[in-house]
Parts: structure tokens; C-alpha cells; sequence
């Protein structure tokens, strides 16, 4: 194949390989915010999964909190975890949905310094693969304010699982080539 660009199917990039084993593996501390109005700690099943899926990746889940969808709580949740030099990603689920109930966008958008347009691009390719069009109505998400990555996601474990699985838990393993977010945040950690 030479130069060419890999051939890309449903099991992913055919050219991605992992570094050498003197590349170290770094551990994130990581907050999952869910937020919806009908969520307990007790049938928070998207949430369960993201905080046993971070900790499988060798990371922490350090905060974790349930969100009615307030704009304005949201909003706190993420600005006071934003400015915690102990929180370095956090992944969000729930709001995201086409309905005007759907909070997550307005509450967190103003909050970054800057998108990762590629994320919801990617995130909705995925889904459309196993969903069809109605991937459409997810605005997926993600960007960084202060230092602090934010993945913003559907509430439905399944789409935490195509999030998680097949984007983020990659680009936060430091030794997954050619290029990661974790490597990235390494440069960039907070200090303050």
C-alpha cells in the first residue's frame, strides 16, 4: 500500500499500531457526570459503565456525580471540576439528544476554550453503523477548557459504549500511535 491512506472498516484503521514498550502508560484522573432527570445511583447503568471502563483502562474515576439536566447545575458540576488540578478528563452522558430538554450543549459549550469537532463527527459515523440516520439526533461532543479534556456523549449505555470503546479509551492510552490525547495532556497538565 505504500503511502496510501489505510482502508478504514468496521473494526477500525488497519495501519494504528502500539508504541514500543518503552513508551509509558499514564494514568488519568477521570470525572463522569450523567445527567438526566430519571438517574439514581442506582439505575445509573451508563454511568457505571463509564466509571468501570475508566478504571479498566488503568485510569481513576475520581468524581462522579448525577445531573437533572439544569443548565445552570451543569454548568457548576463542570466549572468546579474544570478548575480541579485533580480532574484531568471528564466524560459526560446524557442530554444530548434532539429535544429541548437536552441541555448538555448549552450548558457546557461556553465553558471551552476550544472544540474537538472530529470527536462528534467520528461518534456519529460509528453510530450511524449501528443505528442508522437516527444517529442525527445525537450532538455528541467534545473539547478542552482549562487543560481538562470533556467528552460529552448520548445517555444510552450503548452509545457510551461506542464512545468509550471505540474513540475515547484509545486517545486516552498513552502508548496508542500515531497520536493520542493523553500524550498531549501530559504537555499541558495542570499545575495550578
Amino acid at each position: 500500500m505504500g503511502n496510501q491512506a489505510s482502508i478504514v472498516n468496521k473494526e477500525g484503521p488497519q495501519n494504528v499500531t502500539k508504541a514500543t514498550s518503552n513508551t509509558p502508560k499514564v494514568a488519568l484522573n477521570c470525572a463522569v457526570l450523567t445527567i438526566s432527570d430519571t438517574r439514581t445511583a442506582a439505575n445509573d447503568t451508563s454511568g457505571d459503565y463509564l466509571a468501570q471502563a475508566v478504571a479498566q483502562a488503568g485510569h481513576q474515576c475520581v468524581r462522579r456525580d448525577i445531573s437533572s439536566g439544569n443548565v445552570y447545575h451543569i454548568r457548576k458540576v463542570i466549572s468546579d471540576w474544570v478548575a480541579d488540578p485533580d480532574v484531568h478528563i471528564i466524560l459526560t452522558n446524557g442530554g444530548t439528544g434532539f429535544s429541548h430538554q437536552k441541555s448538555t450543549g448549552a450548558a457546557i459549550t461556553p465553558l471551552l476554550d476550544m472544540t474537538i469537532a472530529g470527536f462528534g463527527e467520528l461518534f456519529r459515523h460509528l453510530s450511524f453503523l449501528e443505528i442508522g440516520s437516527s444517529t442525527l439526533q445525537s450532538d455528541a461532543f467534545a473539547g478542552a477548557a482549562n487543560n481538562t479534556l470533556l467528552f460529552c456523549m448520548p445517555g444510552s449505555t450503548n452509545a457510551c459504549r461506542t464512545a468509550w470503546g471505540r474513540i475515547i479509551e484509545e486517545q486516552l492510552d498513552s502508548t496508542h500511535r500515531p497520536c493520542n490525547f493523553a500524550t498531549h495532556y501530559l504537555k499541558t497538565l495542570k499545575t495550578d
